[in-house]
């Protein structure tokens, strides 16, 4: 068991820095709202500091989970961030999806501590059940460390290479993620105007080669028009505008990404910037 800051408790790393507390870790957290740190300390023990320097004090392991670059920066650096506080040998952990660039940055700092970026994958439901993928970067060493204590909430857990890796596979993941959810859209969309059943036909080609996560996991709300969960838009659209980045950096097409991206730009024009990301049905109707 090791002493363990976490820095960020939104509706990803609430859940994250619960299952911690329920592994056995000693666990302070932080929280840009104290009202946020305070419930769960209310709900899952441990303690709660008013700054990131001394949440993380006497901490092995810092992990982080907030919203972009900027405030990736803001937690990390300054007279109240975390790397002033954190003790010589401690590990820190990032598991918000920001750029590679930041990451780099970040752990290129001279005084900087040990760094491994850890983006994660499975969303709200895979933070609050404890089987998120997190894929990482960093140093064999800094990785085997800080794995142990990254198991209490991934079902998968795997080093992709130095620093930056991480970033760059969970860019991969969005990516992916983005054709499959408007393929999946195109296809319910023409099923409603072609008269099928939805929930008969996914039962069908759920089976076959068009399965997948998200066809399992999102049909229903696509074909009810729910989307007051779950991965907003505003979120994946930052998540995109990082990959389409890199793309230009490294010279990379990712033309079904960029159309996407403006789907989803779409979908925020009619209001739905905190809709799941499963709405970009919702244009194609």
């Amino acid at each position: 068991m090791a002493r363990v800051a976490f820095l960020g408790l939104g509706v990803m790393g609430f859940p994250m820095a619960g299952h911690l507390a329920a592994a056995g870790h000693e666990v302070t957290v932080y929280n840009r709202t104290a009202a946020r740190a305070a419930a769960w300390v209310a709900r899952h023990g441990g303690a709660s500091a008013p700054t990131p320097h001394q949440a993380v004090a006497g901490a092995e392991f810092v992990m982080a989970c907030v919203g972009n670059d900027d405030d990736l920066r803001s937690v990390c650096l300054g007279r109240d961030g975390a790397f002033a506080g954190m003790a010589p040998g401690a590990v820190f952990v990032d598991h918000t999806t920001v750029s590679a660039r930041v990451t780099r940055e970040l752990a290129g700092l001279e005084g900087a501590p040990a760094f491994v970026d850890a983006p994660v994958s499975g969303g709200q439901a895979g933070a609050e059940n404890g089987v998120l993928s997190v894929m990482c970067g960093g140093s064999a060493d800094d990785y085997a460390r800080a794995e142990p204590v990254i198991a209490a909430y991934a079902r998968i857990c795997r080093r992709m290479g130095e620093i930056g890796a991480g970033q760059v596979a969970k860019m991969c993941n969005q990516i992916a993620i983005a054709g499959l959810v408007q393929a999946l859209a195109e296809s319910l969309a023409f099923a409603e105007k072609s008269g099928l059943d939805a929930a008969a036909l996914v039962e069908v080609i759920s089976q076959g080669a068009a399965g997948s996560w998200q066809m399992v996991n999102r049909h229903a709300p696509m074909a009810e028009g729910r989307f007051d969960f779950g991965f907003a838009v505003d979120w994946m659209r930052k998540d995109l505008g990082i990959c389409l980045d890199a793309a230009d950096e490294v010279g990379a097409s990712l033309p079904v990404t960029a159309l996407v991206d403006q789907f989803y730009k779409d979908v925020q024009r009619m209001g739905g910037g905190r809709w799941d990301t499963s709405s970009l049905i919702a244009r194609l109707r």
